[in-house]
């Protein structure tokens, strides 16, 4: 039979004097981690404090993307999806004391509540020496870069593996790295296959519906409204790099993605002003 502890331990009975030792030992312990900020509870408030804080996107008069923009990655959702972003999948494991304060690398998944915070917003990076400002083209090489508490994490892919793939669907992962190298890179692709040609080395318009290629694979960015992940942030859908084909040899809407900037006006996000004409039109019909 186990033994078990019948008295408290102020009672001076049996091994009294090791179960008082051993309470304020794990008294002690306790007070040392929380002036250190190391309790479960104080991490938690810590990361979702500092990944939550909003963040100001950049605000477009031409209508186009350059170098230095803060934009959101957003697809608008389809038959099984709700509107989805991009976002840092970091928990309390993740966070270190390094400058970025996470952990590489660092997953990612498609946040279905968007808000533009530290967690969902990136900035287009230049990798070919382009000045910061410069139009961004179509063809273009650049890196998706993080800001804020996040700073200094790139949207980075590798060719799949046995042991390097996504989680639910298997397909080839996308992660966050510290490194900005070739598999980092990535590159915008006009919507329409027939047009694509015409479009290389045009300037790359915001808030409409493009293709985000990753250079390496030329697999383009995904979202899997059919594969859910339980983050620390409740139920998301998986982002792979993985391009799905129609019947007609065109990109099906889980590749297509919209850089997301803030509206001149000061009304939120731009693309939902956007879309909101076609919603009043669907109902319409």
């Amino acid at each position: 039979m186990a033994h078990k502890t019948v008295y408290q331990p102020k009672v001076k009975t049996g091994n009294w004097k090791e179960d008082l030792l051993f309470a304020e030992n794990a008294m002690q312990e306790y007070f040392e981690k929380k002036e250190r900020g190391e309790l479960l509870v104080q991490k938690v408030d810590f990361l979702k404090r500092n990944i939550l804080e909003p963040v100001k996107l950049s605000v477009i008069n031409d209508g186009l993307l350059h170098f230095g923009d803060v934009v959101m990655l957003v697809n608008v959702g389809g038959e099984n999806r709700d509107n989805s972003a991009v976002s840092i999948n970091a928990d309390v494991n993740s966070l270190t004391k390094t400058p970025s304060g996470i952990q590489t690398p660092c997953g990612v998944s498609a946040e279905r509540c968007i808000q533009s915070c530290v967690r969902t917003a990136f900035i287009i990076t230049s990798v070919d020496g382009s000045p910061e400002g410069s139009t961004l083209h179509f063809d273009q090489t650049f890196a998706l870069r993080t800001c804020g508490f996040a700073r200094g994490l790139y949207l980075t892919s590798d060719l799949q593996g046995f042991h390097k793939r996504a989680k639910m669907s298997g397909l080839q992962e996308v992660y966050l790295d510290n490194c900005t190298y070739f598999l980092s890179w990535w590159k915008i692709a006009h919507l329409d296959p027939q047009e694509r040609l015409e479009y290389e080395g045009q300037p790359v318009p915001a808030n409409e519906k493009v293709l985000i290629i990753h250079c390496k694979t030329n697999q383009a960015l995904a979202v899997l409204g059919d594969r859910l992940l339980w983050t620390a942030y409740g139920k998301e859908y998986e982002v792979t790099a993985h391009t799905f084909l129609d019947s007609q040899k065109a990109e099906k809407d889980v590749n297509h993605w919209i850089l997301c900037t803030s509206d001149p006006a000061g009304d939120g996000l731009l693309f939902l002003r956007c879309l909101q004409p076609a919603a009043d039109n669907q109902q319409l019909t």
